[in-house]
């Protein structure tokens, strides 16, 4: 009786959850044991695909490439940085951009991005440079969630193209199948009328087997009489 008044509670729940995906907002991280302002998007995709994505954005559209806080910057850390670095879009000086990649849900991953122009000289929410660094992760989130559906699309033209491929490959089995059933079908046929014929030509074959037993009954009787009389004469 409940579920009619749950639904569009539901239903509203789930469409305000989907509203935030590849929304950028204003938010915080902590980092070096302080709270700092970052910005956070959330991507529906894996967490590595998020983490990747987001380098090769930053790349191909800032020409920074971002490096992990592990021994020498290798590997897939926890925080990617990239160390004084220009950025004019959102401040005149150099900047330290980092950023993380967290997966909150199976399917949904969250990417966190904060700054510096100094050391300790963290963006503020209140800068206008923090909104222009904003202004850049919600250009992220556009291109991440025009990616995904870009991926979408290319996996389902693949599937697509794959059933198609298997729906011919099956109509092409059923109907070589269904020829060589009636190929079959057509031999038996063949084989019945064949096995008729033959049935009447050995009744026919066993009657006259039945005269040329009785014709050589004759034959051979014929024969003993020719004998006899050429014994006799050859005794006169």
């Amino acid at each position: 009786m409940k579920l009619p008044l749950l639904l569009p509670a539901l239903l509203l729940t789930a469409t305000l959850a989907q509203a935030q995906l590849y929304e950028a907002r204003t938010s915080s991280v902590n980092f070096d044991k302080r709270s700092r302002d970052a910005v956070k998007v959330e991507v529906e995709a894996s967490a590595d695909w998020t983490r990747d994505f987001w380098q090769r954005w930053l790349k191909d559209t800032y020409n920074i490439k971002l490096k992990g806080d592990g021994v020498f910057g290798v590997g897939k850390r926890d925080n990617m940085m990239a160390k004084q670095v220009p950025m004019s879009s959102v401040s005149g000086q150099l900047i330290d951009l980092y950023s993380t990649v967290t997966a909150p849900a199976d399917t949904v991953s969250e990417l966190s991005v904060w700054a510096a122009t100094g050391p300790d000289t963290f963006l503020a929410a209140s800068s206008g440079e923090f909104t222009s660094l904003r202004t850049i992760v919600q250009s992220f989130g556009t291109a991440a969630r025009q990616r995904a559906y870009r991926e979408r699309i290319e996996t389902a033209e693949k599937e697509l193209a794959a059933t198609t491929k298997e729906k011919e490959k099956l109509e092409k089995s059923r109907a070589s199948l269904a020829s060589n059933t009636k190929s079959n079908l057509d031999k038996i046929e063949q084989l019945k009328q064949q096995n008729s014929d033959n049935k009447r030509k050995s009744a026919d074959d066993s009657v006259k087997l039945l005269d040329n037993a009785r014709l050589l009954e004759l034959r051979q009787a014929q024969l003993e009489r020719q004998r006899a009389r050429l014994l006799n004469l050859d005794r006169q």
